[in-house]
């Protein structure tokens, strides 16, 4: 066993070091929902249909999708501090570009930016949390880190949508633009990588328990294979993949149109259902958080299918009403699609506790690429299947187009709940809770 100078950090430089992290999440959040509240402008100036809109969303979560495995290899390589300046300045570009794009092609280049720098900022988060916090307070920092997070789409909804109509389109995205500047900056000027006195990373062999200090694999291909080859990988992968896709694809994208051009709601109380989703996942993410520290074995069957059950069930209910559903029914629709981003924070909890820290930031990665892959293919199937209708405009929306298209979210819910319970039962025989299926048989179990 090799022993590593460890010098305890002083909490003011502990929770400095996260506040700053977590403020820049906010500020990814503000900058990821940025057209959430401001879709209708969106489609004038763009003069775009449905599945248009639905890209601009689309190729800005494939992005962000399919960085998340190379932010992770990045960040077991070089830590965090460079990954989250990188970020911000990416973000800063790509508000740039939007607030002066006047076509679709400029427009997409922009929501590319803004994705490549989103993608940087939560996994190098959590990688501040894993190396700044003992592991003890890491479930609690992960939620708490959620929940503050979420305050970027409160921004997203009400501020800068109403910047955007007080003043131009140009002001409110170059306001962005500037936010994220100043925060590469402070970020750069604060975060450290590890607390003072710490020189290399602990990793510790969940099979065998041997301590040893390593170093991310010059062959960055094995930290990946290593990861997805556990099942707890994959079984966090897809319950980031099922948990909160649906409430993605409704406050990034489709959510404000569809409460007030199909339901019919005036944009003030639009926004009110909308910021009461931000509110309830905030109010949620404590009690999840609590019981999946309580609860770690049955998180799964406890906690992440029966979120996945409580937002289809409840998204049934709207689609199947007759006519304009009750605002009461609207709200509890933003209650269910608001807990499945606490939810979905179980799924990390399975990737740390199975994952040395070497390839902690991989697997993160991973897990992380898992709901905006889900996210990106939900917000596109809803606009193709707006288009399909023939209801892809502003001006051709309508309550029964939006029913149907939303119909198209079942899928996803489906396809998560069979693999999460496929890992779940190959997890537990690896961890020794399950015995394998053909030894139970040979026993006549």
């Amino acid at each position: 066993m090799t022993s590593i100078p460890l010098a305890p950090a002083r909490p003011w430089r502990i929770w400095l070091v996260w506040a700053v992290g977590v403020a820049g999440y906010v500020i990814s959040v503000t900058n990821r929902t940025s057209l959430s509240a401001v879709g209708v402008d969106a489609a004038t100036r763009f003069d775009a249909d449905a599945s248009t809109l639905s890209l601009f969303a689309v190729i800005q979560l494939f992005v962000y999708g399919g960085m998340q495995i190379p932010v992770g290899l990045l960040l077991d390589r070089f830590g965090a501090r460079p990954i989250i300046t990188i970020g911000m300045v990416l973000m800063a570009l790509g508000q740039v570009v939007m607030a002066f794009a006047s076509d679709v092609g400029i427009g997409i280049l922009a929501r590319v930016l803004i994705g490549a720098g989103d993608a940087a900022i939560f996994p190098s988060v959590l990688r501040l949390i894993a190396t700044w916090f003992p592991d003890q307070k890491a479930p609690i920092m992960v939620q708490l880190t959620g929940i503050v997070g979420q305050a970027g789409q409160i921004i997203s909804i009400v501020p800068l949508a109403a910047l955007l109509h007080a003043t131009s389109w140009s002001i409110a995205f170059g306001s962005l633009a500037g936010l994220a500047a100043v925060f590469a900056v402070l970020s750069f000027a604060v975060i450290r990588n590890r607390p003072p006195g710490r020189t290399a990373d602990v990793a510790v062999d969940t099979e065998t328990g041997a301590i040893r200090v390593v170093t991310s694999a010059a062959d960055l291909r094995v930290g990946f294979v290593e990861s997805w080859r556990h099942p707890a990988t994959r079984l966090a992968f897809w319950s980031h993949f099922t948990t909160p896709f649906a409430g993605t694809a409704f406050v990034m994208l489709w959510g404000f149109p569809f409460l007030t051009a199909g339901e019919g709601l005036a944009p003030a109380t639009a926004s009110l259902v909308v910021t009461a989703f931000v509110v309830f996942g905030m109010v949620a993410g404590p009690v999840i958080g609590a019981l999946s520290s309580r609860h770690p074995m049955r998180r799964s069957m406890m906690l992440v299918l029966p979120t996945v059950a409580f937002q289809a069930v409840v998204w049934l209910a709207v689609i199947l009403w007759p006519g304009p559903a009750p605002i009461w029914l609207l709200f509890l629709l933003a209650f269910a699609l608001g807990t499945g981003g606490p939810a979905s924070m179980i799924a990390f909890d399975h990737a740390r506790t199975y994952n040395p820290s070497h390839r902690l930031s991989t697997a993160t990665g991973i897990v992380n690429g898992g709901g905006f892959i889900a996210g990106l293919l939900a917000i596109l199937f809803i606009g193709v299947a707006m288009d399909v209708q023939g209801a892809g405009s502003p001006d051709t929306y309508s309550l029964e187009a939006f029913r149907l298209a939303f119909l198209t979210q079942f899928p996803l819910w489906i396809l998560g709940s069979v693999m999460i319970l496929v890992e779940r039962g190959r997890t537990r025989v690896l961890i020794g809770l399950k015995e394998p299926r053909a030894r139970s048989e040979r026993r006549g179990g």
